[in-house]
């Protein structure tokens, strides 16, 4: 995904040099370096102080993004196909039954269907609170990593422009020590202080799409949650009646 994100910058830079006519561009075509030679490139030419940091926020951010994807999958569960199953095996069997059905289906919500059902001699009151109270624990654990993703995306954009400072900072050195202003002279700062921020952006940018689905797909789940906890009570109680 790092890869993308110094390719982007190396095929920007070669987009901004194709709108300059050069009478030697075919030779340029012929003699084009390999892409990842262009990517090493640009990643020494910005720094490897920064880069690497930025490097650093997609991986972790991406490695928790990836360990939260696959939890959440895994997390997912057919509502209707677990109540018509608890439902026939509390008919059947009793709580004891339906409890042993919760404990063969993973998921938050076979445990919060299961929590509710080790109180059900205690009344349906009982039931509702503690069916709501595991639920935040069971909502907490699903938003688990979010917020150091969130660290991500907010550090790498920062990190990048810390980096467009420090470039700066070196190309106006550069002008201060030669005596004069020249595109030779200052082109090597402002280069850094570019690469760098795009390299900043597109990593935030990433992650954050990455944190959005997370979002969306905890909300599903969560509404899941709640729609099946409400059918849940709504057995009990036809079950006392």
């Amino acid at each position: 995904m790092f890869l993308a994100v110094i390719g982007f910058i190396a095929i920007s830079a070669q987009y901004a040099a194709a709108q300059t006519p050069d009478p030697s561009s075919d030779l340029t075509v012929q003699q084009e370096t390999p892409i990842h030679q262009q990517l090493k490139t640009k990643f020494i030419e910005g720094g490897a102080g920064f880069m690497a940091t930025v490097l650093l926020c997609l991986i972790f951010g991406l490695a928790i993004a990836i360990e939260r994807i696959i939890y959440l999958n895994l997390a997912t569960t057919n509502a209707e196909k677990l109540l018509k199953k608890i439902e026939e095996a509390y008919a059947t069997g009793g709580v004891e039954a339906a409890k042993e059905v919760c404990r063969n289906t993973r998921g938050p919500v076979a445990s919060i269907f299961y929590q509710g059902l080790a109180r059900a001699d205690e009344g349906i009151e009982v039931v509702e609170k503690s069916v709501v109270s595991y639920g935040s624990v069971q909502m907490s654990q699903m938003e688990n990593g979010l917020s150091w993703i969130q660290l991500f995306i907010s550090i790498a954009p920062m990190l990048g422009f810390l980096g467009t400072v420090i470039g700066m900072i070196a190309a106006f050195d550069a002008i201060e020590a030669a005596g004069d202003i020249s595109p030779n002279i200052v082109a090597g700062g402002i280069k850094v202080a570019l690469i760098t921020t795009v390299a900043g952006l597109v990593v935030a940018i990433i992650l954050q799409i990455f944190y959005n689905y997370l979002v969306s797909k905890i909300d599903a789940i969560v509404v899941t949650m709640e729609d099946a906890s409400i059918s849940l009570i709504d057995i009990l109680v036809k079950a006392k009646k």
